[in-house]
């Protein structure tokens, strides 16, 4: 039975630069078995071979096939909208690197849109910058609205702290592509050739990785491992299918991970009623 995974990383996969015990055995078991799948990050600063260098540091084997990001989902998504356009960016390599892929000019004067991602640069003339080109017409975009980013310190302002200051200076909202948006979950299920039903989405955090999987119709685990605890549910007008304390957890016994799966009915896309999927795992 056909099945993928959407993984989000940091929480699910390693803590700063620590790789969560167990998450090496839980990816190298879904390569064995050739199941499809996909990081996924609102983390717009480093480039796909980046992430994955990263990650095989840490001892999981990863591929720039297997990283999925805000940035090329944003920058994906603009070139559609507007072939061969031009854009203001508040961002890294990561950014600018997918957007220069997808066909876009970098510019500072006159562009479609502004682009905001992950910065550790940004200053106050950027910002003046950006809100004049807004207030003469370009269009706000977000990677994501995650108001702050961890570190090993503790957290740093994020992308959506950077657009709610665009945002107020100009009274122009911002289109953000980045988890939860449907514009990136969707994009990422296609790059891995999957149907709805055939999505299942990892994450720790209810907010994005989890609402982001309950809008699209996936089938959700929320993994105990990163922000979230199994206290905090009952805040939430939504749960996940399946509460696990780590990845290791999907693949602990030699069934687990060939069991993750709903019956499906390709025909009109639907599942088995969600109280039955829960029940079996």
């Amino acid at each position: 039975m056909t099945k993928g995974f959407l993984i989000d990383m940091d929480g699910v996969i390693y803590r700063s630069n620590q790789m969560i015990p167990g998450a090496d055995v839980f990816i190298k078991a879904l390569m064995s078995r050739r199941l499809p799948f996909l990081f996924l990050t609102n983390n717009s600063q480093r480039t796909r071979r980046d992430v994955a260098t990263k990650l095989v540091r840490m001892g999981i084997p990863a591929q720039e096939k297997h990283v999925f990001t805000c940035a090329i989902a944003t920058a994906r998504f603009l070139a559609k909208q507007t072939p061969g356009g031009t854009a203001f960016v508040i961002g890294e390599g990561g950014l600018l690197n997918a957007m220069h892929a997808n066909g876009f000019s970098i510019v500072d004067h006159a562009p479609d849109y502004v682009v905001v991602g992950e910065g550790r640069t940004v200053n106050l003339e950027m910002l003046e910058t950006a809100v004049q080109l807004i207030q003469d017409g370009a269009k706000l975009i977000a990677t994501n609205m995650d108001p702050n980013c961890p570190t090993k310190d503790g957290i740093r302002p994020g992308c959506g702290a950077t657009v709610a200051y665009l945002e107020a200076a100009t009274g122009f909202k911002a289109l953000s592509v980045g988890k939860p948006s449907p514009l990136m979950m969707r994009e990422a299920r296609k790059e891995l050739g999957l149907a709805t039903s055939e999505t299942i989405m990892v994450g720790d955090t209810m907010e994005t990785d989890i609402l982001g999987g309950v809008q699209m119709g996936y089938r959700t685990v929320l993994v105990l491992s990163g922000g979230t605890r199994q206290e905090d549910l009952d805040r939430y007008a939504y749960r996940p299918d399946l509460v696990v304390d780590s990845v290791f957890d999907l693949c602990a016994s030699p069934q687990r991970l060939d069991d993750l799966a709903p019956t499906m009915n390709l025909s009109d896309d639907s599942t088995q009623p969600r109280e039955e999927w829960s029940l079996v795992h």
